[in-house]
């Protein structure tokens, strides 16, 4: 199925799971019986729809603390935000974007200088990437190859701290291709082989040494991961416990600047797993206490950030979204839930992104089914993982 962005984008993040997910005020929020309190924040962006699956969705926060997503507006457009660390929210739409709903602007990807990688939609709902500079000039670029009707073209999702960008590009018959963007603006097409529709991580698919990491779909439907080098070499990487059915497989999620991968697979009954892939190749499988057991339930983790902890999210056995995060070295996992969050299926907490300094940004999304963001600050007495 080749339109999956006009669905909403939480599931163009998640597409073959369906994540939802997190809400508003300042409290203390306990964790584990291990962890120690850490401090939830949740916001909304001004000019934010409150219907149903409208609202405020970060998708990043870097380094220095701002967090970057979009909104959905009372229309059900997307429009691109900056949250800077002291809560000061800019809102910006690409040029030509459209206002077509379920779609409009929808930024991927913010580096430590403040860079936006992401796309637009047009008024003939045909994808464009863009970047838009911390001084505010946007650039606008299309693949070569890229298609030029309605849900095709050009769909940057994420740029390193150098400036180079990946994505993907979806070509005349609607299948996806990845690519490289680099600060030149030269840009270098890639696929996996096998690959039927290629996809490179939104959000957290390209470190700061042009390693790209992703997930392909075969011609049977099943999903494997893939790295790609900054040489240009690619690597398949499969879970040995994945599933082979269609829509079964390894989804790579995150990658940091020392080559440690994180994602989920999906085993043969469509239970999702975490999944560690150290540098040196160890595959590590985690799954989250209290995460269901049936179909669509499990473990999803979104991000490892340069310290090795891990964020995600686990569904239950009632359907409900919840976050995690995993420390590292130890393993230890707790849990969280932000305050606000709904409880019935679909409903619930999702983390996205963690930076280096521990500090977790996502979304969730309350008993109406209306999306808040959230950030969770790390433990300010003890580091991360320690009791």
């Amino acid at each position: 199925m080749k339109d999956h962005y006009v669905s909403a984008r939480f599931l163009v993040r998640a597409r073959r799971k369906g994540t939802l997910a997190l809400g508003l005020a300042i409290c203390a929020l306990g964790l584990s019986a291990t962890a120690h309190a850490q401090v939830i924040s949740t916001f909304d962006v001004p000019g934010a729809g409150s219907g149903s699956y409208q609202g405020t969705f970060p998708e990043v926060i870097n380094a220095a603390g701002s967090i970057m997503g979009y909104y959905a507006d009372a229309s059900n457009v997307y429009h691109g935000f900056l949250r800077a660390p002291n809560g000061t929210v800019t809102t910006f739409n690409a040029p030509g974007a459209g206002t077509s709903a379920y779609l409009g602007t929808l930024p991927g990807g913010l580096n430590a200088e403040g860079a936006i990688a992401g796309y637009y939609a047009d008024a003939s709902d045909v994808y464009h990437g863009f970047l838009l500079a911390p001084g505010g000039a946007f650039t606008e670029f299309n693949v070569s190859g890229a298609g030029t009707s309605r849900f095709q073209g050009t769909v940057a999702v994420d740029i390193n701290d150098f400036g180079a960008i990946a994505g993907e590009y979806i070509d005349a018959s609607y299948v996806s291709h990845g690519f490289l963007r680099s600060p030149n603006g030269t840009i270098t097409a890639f696929e996996p082989t096998g690959s039927v529709d290629t996809y490179p991580s939104f959000g957290n698919g390209i470190n700061d040494l042009g390693a790209i990491a992703g997930f392909y779909y075969d011609a049977s439907g099943v999903v494997h991961s893939f790295l790609r080098a900054p040489n240009g070499a690619i690597t398949t990487i499969n879970d040995p416990s994945a599933g082979t059915g269609s829509g079964q497989g390894t989804f790579m999620e995150g990658l940091n600047n020392y080559g440690a991968i994180t994602g989920n697979y999906t085993d043969s009954s469509n239970v999702n797993h975490g999944f560690l892939l150290a540098p040196d190749g160890a595959l590590t499988t985690f799954n989250v206490s209290g995460a269901g057991t049936g179909s669509n339930q499990g473990t999803t983790p979104s991000n490892i950030n340069d310290l090795g902890a891990i964020t995600g999210f686990y569904t239950d056995s009632s359907g409900a979204y919840h976050g995690f995060l995993r420390a590292s070295p130890s393993g230890t996992i707790t849990t969280f839930n932000a305050p606000g969050a709904g409880t019935g299926s679909g409903q619930g907490t999702t983390p996205i992104d963690n930076n280096p300094e521990g500090a977790i940004v996502g979304f969730y999304a309350d008993s109406s089914f209306v999306f808040h963001g959230f950030l969770l600050l790390p433990d300010p007495v003890r580091p991360q993982g320690t009791k």
